[in-house]
């Protein structure tokens, strides 16, 4: 009986982490144009928009700390809490 309260609790804390789990990113886009870029993280595609000529947070949900962002100037890879900037449609870490 213990054994399988523990499982259960284990179970459900692993499950409780994976929804908690997001990568946050304040960004600064200089364009004035809305850029859409695909986003890569734990496997998982997903698509973000960044407002144009905007400073902003956007958070992609997912199991993970860090994805790989990709733009017109190739993959870059932020973490949660990164602050970027976008110019031409690229990404560059501040």
């Amino acid at each position: 009986m213990k054994k399988a309260l523990f499982l259960v609790s284990v179970s459900m804390f692993l499950t409780i982490a994976d929804v908690l789990a997001a990568v946050t990113i304040r960004y600064y886009n200089k364009d004035s144009k809305v850029h859409t870029m695909k986003v890569y993280m734990n496997g998982q595609t997903k698509e973000v928009k960044f407002s144009g000529s905007t400073t902003s947070s956007v958070t992609i949900q997912g199991s993970g700390t860090k994805c790989v962002i990709e733009t017109p100037c190739g993959k870059i890879e932020v973490n949660d809490g990164d602050k970027v900037e976008i110019k031409d449609g690229c990404i560059k870490i501040n």
